[in-house]
Parts: structure tokens; C-alpha cells; sequence
């Protein structure tokens, strides 16, 4: 019997890409959220001079200009939906923007949804790697409430002796 909604997060990566692969051949709903979460220019900006230490410009958006932060998310947004409805999901579009962190604006749609899974892709980080580099993956599973499909990584092909 298929779940009502599904959450899919896609961010365009290949590990996103795998986890629609895997939804579509593993999990039945009757609708498949693809989300795409992104954040402003204006405050990547400001996140990242902040991080550097460099003095932030006074940089104010042109209102008349889309963000190409949100024009990018909708273009990956598209890509994703395309996926998930060749991988047979009946697949919707929608993006969130961020106001604090990627996971909290996936965790909020869900909640706001009321989904019953959320599907993400990991990126496979282990090691010092892991520490050094917070997992969205790892952190909607920490904070939500609801089922999750986390999807690793395909494994490398292991090459050949000739």
C-alpha cells in the first residue's frame, strides 16, 4: 500500500540523483514532493565574509533582479522532478528558502507537509572528513520526526588486475 507524500531532497548532486533512483524503485506514494532548498545571495555573502573575516560591503539586492541563488534552485529543482518522474514517482516541484540552516528548511517542509518519509542522499563523508563537514543527511535524521531513506553513496568500481 503506497505512503500518501513523500519528501524527496534533491540538490542536484549525484548522491540526490541516487536517492530519487532508489525511492522510485523501493518506495510507493501517492505524490513526491521534490525539494529544493537554497539561500539568498545577500546572506551567503554575508555568511561567508563573515567566515573570512573580511569586512562585509554594504550590498543590497536589486528587487527588480531574481535572486540566481533562486534561479539556480529552481533550475535544479526541475532536474530533479524530471528524475523523479522517469524513476515512476508522480512527482511535484517546490523550493524552500533557507533562513537558518539547509536541514531546518527540509525538516520544516516536512513538518509542514505532514509527510510520511523525507528521502535524502549522504555524501559518505567518514573520518576526519565527516567531523569537519556537518552532514544535512545526518542532521534531518537527528532533528525530524518521521521516517527517513537515507541513500549512500554508490561504491567506487574496484579496478581491475590486468
Amino acid at each position: 500500500m503506497p505512503c500518501d507524500l513523500m519528501l524527496i531532497a534533491y540538490d542536484g548532486s549525484e548522491n540526490a540523483k541516487r536517492a530519487i533512483e532508489y525511492a522510485g524503485r523501493f518506495l510507493s506514494a501517492n505524490r513526491a514532493i521534490v525539494l529544493t532548498a537554497w539561500e539568498p545571495m545577500v546572506r551567503q555573502a554575508a555568511r561567508l565574509s563573515g567566515l573570512s573575516g573580511v569586512m562585509q560591503p554594504e550590498w543590497v539586492p536589486d528587487e527588480e533582479i531574481e535572486d540566481v541563488a533562486y534561479v539556480d534552485a529552481r533550475t535544479i529543482n526541475t532536474e530533479g522532478v524530471r528524475l523523479a518522474k522517469l524513476a515512476g514517482l508522480n512527482a511535484e516541484a517546490r523550493t524552500a528558502e533557507c533562513t537558518t540552516t539547509i536541514w531546518n528548511a527540509i525538516v520544516e517542509c516536512a513538518d509542514d507537509l505532514d509527510v510520511d518519509i523525507i528521502v535524502a542522499g549522504t555524501r559518505g563523508a567518514t573520518g576526519i572528513r565527516a567531523l569537519l563537514h556537518s552532514s544535512v543527511a545526518d542532521a534531518v535524521l537527528k532533528h525530524c520526526h518521521r521516517p527517513v531513506l537515507m541513500v549512500p553513496p554508490g561504491k567506487e568500481p574496484t579496478p581491475k588486475a590486468g
